[in-house]
């Protein structure tokens, strides 16, 4: 039976990756994203491989949009099965007393908050039904700080808690949270961190074979699909030359 998949930040990087992984499952998707032309691109893609899409335009941080835009899908598209909250991004890599303010605001509005506002429109449908599945993109970052990491890796270790809170929340139901730690992964990830900086973000992946998108989103698709009694609760995804968030080994 196909499932309603809901992705955030479904233009590029591991969103991107989610898309392509869960249609070739056969899945239903509801694609959200800032970026209104790739969203139009990525829908008609799929569309051209016989998967049904609907996407919704409209920035996690902005809750009157994406409520508006929850709370008035079709109803063919209500009944939501999995909720991938993979909205999120890191900004800047100074020192925390040398950070700019803009871009803590960013990144806890997006990474945190937007995950909490996607989850608190969803779940209450899941709860309801009583079956479903949250799959949250945290972070190795969220295991321990690194240098410069500093707020990034903060909203990272919340989505791990926040992760936690809600399976213990959703205990009693057949509900199902995941929480899915990528390290080095090679998307636009470094190119939005350093603000454009492409000679700079090329230095973040030289000397390693990093992750892909599609190395995470095989992973969000076997937890999607476990045995129902099966949980995945949490992964920690590494390339092979990564031992942590802050040890890596170049060659």
């Amino acid at each position: 039976m196909k499932k309603i998949v809901l992705i955030t930040g479904a233009t590029s990087g591991i969103g991107q990756a989610c898309a392509r992984k869960f249609a070739e499952n056969g899945d239903k998707l509801i694609l959200t994203g800032r970026n209104l032309e790739a969203l139009t691109a990525i829908r008609q893609e799929l569309e051209q491989k016989g998967t049904e899409v609907l996407t919704l335009a409209f920035d996690v941080r902005d809750s009157e949009t994406a409520t508006q835009c929850i709370t008035s899908l079709p109803a063919e598209w209500k009944d939501i099965d999995v909720l991938v909250n993979n909205a999120g991004l890191a900004l800047g890599l100074e020192p925390e007393y040398e950070g700019r303010m803009e871009d803590w605001e960013t990144m806890i509005d997006t990474n945190v908050k937007g995950l909490l506002l996607m989850t608190r429109l969803v779940v209450p449908g899941m709860v309801e039904r009583n079956r479903g599945h949250i799959i949250n993109m945290g972070s190795v970052a969220g295991d321990a700080a690194y240098a410069g990491g500093n707020v990034y890796c903060a909203t990272k270790a919340a989505v791990k808690a926040l992760t936690d809170g809600l399976r213990i929340d959703v205990a009693n139901t057949p509900i199902r949270v995941t929480n899915l730690k990528p390290g080095l992964v090679e998307t636009n990830f470094s190119n939005i961190r350093f603000h454009g900086d492409v000679n700079r973000a090329a230095t973040v992946y030289k000397g390693i074979k990093p992750l892909t998108g599609d190395d995470i989103a095989d992973v969000a698709v076997y937890a999607a699909n476990a045995p129902e009694h099966v949980q995945i609760a949490e992964v920690l995804i590494l390339a092979t030359h990564q031992a942590s968030g802050s040890v890596i080994v170049r060659k």
